[in-house]
């Protein structure tokens, strides 16, 4: 009877305490639907305590509305629970020929797993040097010095999609959109050197690239020179599988080393020939016009595995997938998990095993409309009810702690942030002395400046601190 009365009491002082807590969330609700800025936009935000899961706030909670990259915080879950925080990638180095007096009288065979961390800089162990440095070492110890035939790249683990359905041509060009490969080099983005102008709007000329030759690249500048302090307005339009791009927009005048990064155009290329020139000693340009502008399958197969080169565990991966946000990350993950679930390493299939997975986990999937794994397309639709059940669900798993670590702080709260063209979100688990808040918070269609519309959410946020 006393248990009774003390559980009693608990509910009672949470409820008491959520009240006044729901009255400023209300008032300041309808402070923010009233402004202009607010008259054509869809908005939706939900509250929740964790302790019990009950409702604190929700205003068009089951509203499907476009997210950006709060998305991945469902990526990242469903990674954490179907592949576990310390899955690994292995890509695997294989050889097809004999060996005599430290030659490779054959084909070195690269063995692509997806790794999107192949060649990164955000790890010590990934950087492009250490990564070449690595292999080369290890081909010594198994008797390798040289080759005289190529590298050649294996991608069959995936079936060949580079991008989702609905990622837009002013994206798919630049560094945030590279899309997932089955073998991925340097986060398949490169960095494009420009040089501006000294008056308003005089020609931008291209300075060059890191890494100084980029396979396939051929880019027209387009830019012109803006105001001091305009900041960088400038995207790189280069087709899927192009030859010939162009960069648009506008940098600011007297700028000499104006650096912006852009979608590799063939990253498993860029790696063998890199690769390939390490091991000849030539230049990796010359290696370029020798290297085989097609591979069958027949010249990859039969290989004899001698090492492979494993990538950071997941919890690391995930880390970086939501505090930079990598886009790259979330769609390899995807197509790794139906990989992992036995079908082919399509985004579908991916959102398939994503979807399979939280129905059995009684979230409504009804609304969960992914058409990606990063929160890219503007096409994908789900509600802050997914959010926020979502996160409930992680708070009590054993691994939420190394999921919890990748989320960036933002103005004082531990929370995912989300931006594409018109659309702002936010979710994330909010401590105060009175406990815990899981949230989501998505604008879509706001008028006005995204900045002014991020002051407006987190003044509504603050209230949970």
């Amino acid at each position: 009877m006393k248990q009774l009365v003390f559980i009693a009491l608990i509910f009672f002082t949470s409820a008491a305490q959520s009240q006044p807590l729901k009255d400023q969330l209300d008032k300041a609700w309808q402070n923010l639907i009233s402004n202009p800025n607010f008259k054509n936009a869809s908005i939706s935000l939900l509250v929740k305590n964790v302790a019990d899961g009950s409702e604190i706030f929700s205003r068009n909670e089951d509203m499907g509305l476009a997210s950006a990259s709060t998305l991945k915080v469902i990526t990242s879950a469903t990674a954490f629970e179907l592949l576990g925080k310390d899955f690994n990638y292995k890509t695997r180095i294989a050889c097809k020929g004999t060996i005599s007096n430290g030659v490779l009288y054959g084909d070195l065979i690269i063995k692509g797993s997806g790794d999107p961390t192949f060649g990164t800089w955000r790890y010590s162990q990934t950087k492009e040097q250490e990564i070449i440095n690595f292999i080369l070492k290890k081909l010594q110890q198994a008797g390798i010095q040289t080759i005289n035939g190529h590298v050649l790249i294996d991608e069959r683990i995936m079936d060949g999609e580079v991008i989702p359905d609905g990622w837009i041509w002013q994206d798919i060009g630049n560094y945030y959109g590279a899309g997932a490969r089955a073998f991925n080099w340097r986060e398949n983005q490169y960095d494009l050197f420009l040089k501006s102008g000294t008056t308003i709007g005089s020609a931008v000329t291209i300075a060059g690239t890191n890494p100084y030759y980029v396979s396939g690249l051929q880019l027209k500048s387009q830019l012109k020179s803006a105001k001091e302090g305009s900041g960088d307005n400038a995207y790189i339009y280069l087709p899927l599988f192009g030859n010939t791009g162009f960069v648009r927009g506008t940098i600011p005048v007297k700028e000499n080393k104006f650096t912006i990064s852009g979608s590799m155009p063939d990253p498993a290329r860029q790696f063998a020939i890199t690769l390939e020139a390490a091991l000849k000693k030539k230049k990796v340009e010359d290696v370029d016009l020798e290297y085989p502008q097609t591979t069958d399958i027949t010249d990859l197969e039969p290989a004899k595995d001698i090492f492979y080169v494993e990538s950071p565990k997941l919890d690391s991966i995930s880390y970086w997938f939501l505090q930079k946000s990598i886009n790259l990350y979330g769609e390899a993950l995807l197509k790794t998990m139906a990989v992992n679930s036995g079908r082919s390493g399509s985004t579908g299939d991916g959102v398939s095993v994503v979807r399979d997975f939280w129905k059995k986990k009684n979230i409504d999937v009804d609304n969960l409309g992914l058409i990606d794994g990063s929160g890219l397309s503007p096409q994908n639709r789900i509600t802050t009810n997914n959010l926020v059940n979502i996160l409930l669900y992680t708070r009590k798993q054993p691994w939420f702690q190394s999921y919890y670590a990748g989320f960036p702080v933002i103005n004082g709260i531990k929370m995912k942030s989300g931006s594409i063209s018109g659309v702002l979100s936010y979710t994330g688990i909010i401590r105060n002395k009175s406990g815990e808040y899981a949230f989501a918070f998505i604008i879509n269609n706001y008028d006005g400046s995204g900045a002014v519309t991020r002051k407006k959410m987190w003044e509504i946020l603050d209230i949970l601190k």
